[in-house]
């Protein structure tokens, strides 16, 4: 585990811009094996107005990029590895999206890094919202060295 400005260092490397960020912090880092984030679903996200209008709920692919983003920060903090250029999201396996989540609610994001090849990074990932399990998935990253 490392310390909170560590922490903070490491989400400040995501490439995404604020409008396109779905981790929010940082709650625990283990460089290059695990960590866990959090995203609040705040309400004024441009995707929620026609997803659903009325009932806006957070697009089941945007919570796989969100697993995805986490994902990025656990494998840019290994310090046996330098960090990949350009890394991006490349192949989705296993993905079961089982709930959703709603204005002002909580994701809570878990990411592990199970392995790494060259340019390639997999990732497994879980993400909550309270105790419901939304989305199981695995993702592979790619970059270069």
């Amino acid at each position: 585990m490392i310390p909170g400005n560590s922490m903070e260092t490491a989400l400040a490397r995501l490439p995404h811009g604020q409008a396109f960020r779905f981790v929010d912090r940082l709650i625990s880092l283990v460089p290059g094996v695990s960590g866990v984030g959090e995203f609040t679903l705040k309400g004024h996200e441009p995707f929620l107005e026609g997803h659903f209008p009325g009932n806006p709920l957070m697009p089941g692919v945007l919570l796989i990029e969100a697993a995805a983003q986490l994902g990025g920060v656990v494998a840019q903090s290994d310090p046996a590895h330098v960090p990949l250029k350009d890394l991006k999201l490349t192949a989705v396996r296993n993905a079961k999206i089982l709930g959703s989540a709603q204005v002002g609610e909580i994701i809570r994001l878990e990411a592990r890094v199970e392995a790494r090849l060259g340019g390639l990074v997999e990732v497994s990932a879980i993400v909550k919202c309270e105790a419901e399990v939304l989305l199981r998935c695995a993702v592979t990253l790619a970059g270069r060295t």
